[in-house]
């Protein structure tokens, strides 16, 4: 279960947070690049291309508003559906983009991860991906996270896998698996769930995306496709996470009334 802590104000360029509860990680479905570039008469890699410049701005503003872990949705275990074409230019921007990135990130001592079956990758992006993982692994601030050939519920089976493994190897009896342990042969056990998940492009859902740990994970959504997604947008999500009730399937209790003031 995420962490819940007050709100702080941060940030170079007078960001503050509205008050409620911060959220420490958030999740982001990057939807509708291709719809961007349709609408504009462009090639659906065009939207893709654009799209670079939101991730670059939204992995910017996060760290001024003191976000601790950013989880973008860059490439599902279903989007190899795609024609071949618009696969393979995905694939090459995706290893251009990291190489060209990646010492700025370092320089602003962000932590690169990367979420999936990365084995089924090209060579030449996952030897890249690898590099930049190995590079930034002592950073301590934002943990980017870029969710690559990955899919929610391909997770899940990977997960029950290594506790098959276990429980064959007698390592684990089936009685002693919990929901922890399960959570602990996730890609990423280190990283707590998601507070908030926003979508762009205006579908209502969550698309096979980190479907285990956003059990509880608050969701934004906008009609606004993703190479239009800007900074303010971003700061109202997160406002609007800081307003609302979070109560995990219990109940809040009321304020208890001021015993000093008389009725």
């Amino acid at each position: 279960m995420a962490v819940l802590t007050e709100l702080r104000e941060t940030g170079s360029r007078g960001w503050k947070d509205p008050g409620g509860y911060r959220a420490r990680h958030i999740g982001i479905i990057m939807d509708g690049n291709g719809r961007w570039a349709q609408r504009r008469g462009l090639p659906r890699v065009e939207g893709h291309r654009r799209g670079e410049a939101a991730v670059r701005d939204v992995v910017e503003i996060a760290g001024e508003m003191g976000i601790e872990h950013l989880t973008l949705y860059t490439f599902s275990a279903e989007n190899w559906r795609r024609s071949q074409e618009e696969v393979g230019a995905l694939m090459t921007l995706i290893e251009f983009v990291a190489r060209k990135e990646i010492r700025d990130l370092h320089r602003r001592n962000v932590r690169l991860q990367v979420i999936g079956r990365l084995d089924e990758l090209p060579v030449s992006l996952r030897e890249e991906l690898r590099r930049d993982m190995v590079l930034t692994r002592d950073n301590t601030g934002l943990n980017l996270n870029l969710a690559i050939n990955y899919g929610g519920r391909a997770e899940i089976v990977d997960g029950v896998r290594r506790l098959a493994e276990q429980v064959s190897l007698g390592i684990l009896r089936p009685k002693e698996i919990t929901e922890e342990s399960l959570s602990q042969v996730m890609y990423a056990p280190d990283l707590p769930d998601p507070d908030l998940i926003i979508r762009t492009g205006g579908d209502l859902r969550l698309s096979n995306f980190l479907l285990w740990q956003s059990a509880y994970s608050e969701i934004w959504v906008t009609d606004t496709l993703w190479p239009d997604f800007s900074r303010q947008e971003l700061e109202a999500a997160v406002a609007d996470f800081g307003s609302r009730e979070r109560r995990f399937g219990g109940v809040l209790e009321p304020a208890p009334a001021d015993a000093s003031r008389t009725p």
